[in-house]
């Protein structure tokens, strides 16, 4: 075998100038998956990271069976008790895997300052869980002032842009509107006690982060809408899931259980968008790929016609010269993958040191731009661009081997 190696690389090298158009094609288009992937390896890490930390959505989310559907419809009918959500919390975290359990309550209505009024959306958290939920992401987008706290009930965290509808900072006042669950008016008063940017344009003029209790009082309930699960790992999320529905429908309570990417319709948008860029980009890259070597081994099958008659009248079979030119398919595709790895280094390192930012759609804040080094990516895509060099020069390898040796000989 490296008796063949070594030919196939002499014959590479018989054309350096077409080989090295070969090898360019095959590292570039290597070096652009491959900085593609990283890129979007890094960004499916913060949009997950977003959903499960920066939304607030946890890991899993816990539902009465049936609010889905009928929730909007009857609220009060498809929301846990706290009999219920507590002994949700006790069966939940009795998971090895479960960091946290807490119930939550969404809730919404007008919010004003006094002079002006507007809507908003407000999610109830309990605070203290709320900072074990959000951990580092909280440095991400850090909150101006003191933000919830369990010993301030009243205190409340205001999105940048409708604090500023509103004319709001830490320290201000304000007052908070909606219809109970059952259909009476109720108000409150508010204190902001922070305000925070929520990463996206669509979101940062209406939403607010209530204590839990302060939205079951306005709400006038005991009750809470779900219950977010947090883990110790992502990937564990379907593991647990299956568990905690086999153990709470074995305890008689009937619920649905959402993973984080489930809830997060941005999230699975983005990943679509990307997956299907990724695979436009791929394709492209196999078809340069497969014309380049093609090109390249017919070339070859044509200027050394008379030396594939020689090999063959000196007892060197059809397979023989099939493999021989397969195995310098194989070999472009080694070379060109390995500059492509070269080459994929260096831009990486030239965007790291660099540190360029962009502003994606939708969000509202500059983001770095971060391409992570994959490397079991880059390995499979080694091996998937050696065997398809390998796979693209078989067609002209076929025809060289079928040649007449007499008519190969009189090859002028």
């Amino acid at each position: 075998m490296i008796k063949w190696i070594k030919i196939a690389l002499r014959n590479i090298l018989k054309n350096r100038r077409r080989s090295f158009v070969t090898l360019l094609a095959i590292a570039m288009g290597f070096a652009a998956v491959s900085l593609f992937r990283g890129y979007i390896h890094n960004t499916y890490e913060g949009l997950r990271q977003s959903a499960i930390r920066g939304e607030g959505l946890g890991h899993l989310t816990i539902y009465k069976e049936g609010w889905f559907e009928k929730g909007k419809v009857d609220p009060d009918r498809y929301m846990f008790s706290q009999k219920e959500f507590q002994r949700l919390i006790d069966l939940v975290e009795e998971n090895e895997d479960v960091i946290l359990a807490t119930p939550q309550i969404n809730i919404s209505g007008l919010v004003s300052n006094g002079r002006t009024s507007t809507i908003f959306l407000a999610n109830g958290v309990i605070p203290r869980d709320e900072k074990t939920i959000k951990g580092a992401w909280a440095s991400f987008r850090p909150v101006k002032g003191d933000g919830l706290s369990d010993k301030k009930p009243y205190g409340v965290e205001i999105a940048e842009d409708l604090a500023r509808h509103l004319d709001l900072g830490p320290g201000s006042y304000g007052v908070v509107m909606a219809t109970t669950l059952d259909g009476q008016m109720n108000a409150l008063d508010i204190e902001v006690a922070g305000v925070y940017d929520t990463g996206s344009d669509a979101t940062n003029d209406k939403y607010i982060r209530v204590p839990f209790v302060f939205a079951q009082s306005l709400y006038d309930t005991e009750k809470a809408d779900r219950l977010v699960v947090l883990l110790n790992h992502w990937e564990k999320t379907e593991t647990v899931r299956n568990r905690l529905l086999g153990k709470l429908s074995v305890a008689g309570l009937r619920c649905e259980i959402k993973t984080w990417n489930e809830l997060s319709l941005f999230y699975s948008k983005v990943k679509g968008m990307f997956d299907m860029i990724f695979l436009f980009i791929f394709v492209i890259v196999l078809i340069i790929v497969v014309m380049s070597v093609v090109n390249t081994m017919g070339m070859a099958v044509l200027e050394r016609t008379r030396e594939i008659g020689t090999l063959r009248a000196l007892g060197l079979k059809q397979r023989g010269v099939s493999i021989l030119f397969a195995i310098e398919g194989a070999m472009l595709g080694l070379l060109g993958t390995i500059f492509g790895v070269i080459l994929n280094v260096a831009v990486w390192g030239v965007i790291r040191i660099v540190e360029p930012t962009y502003i994606p759609p939708g969000v509202s804040t500059p983001v770095p731009l971060i391409v992570n080094l994959v490397p079991q990516a880059m390995l499979i895509l080694m091996v998937f661009l050696i065997l398809l060099s390998l796979i693209a020069a078989i067609l002209p390898a076929r025809r060289a081997a079928r040649q007449n040796v007499v008519d190969s000989l009189g090859h002028v």
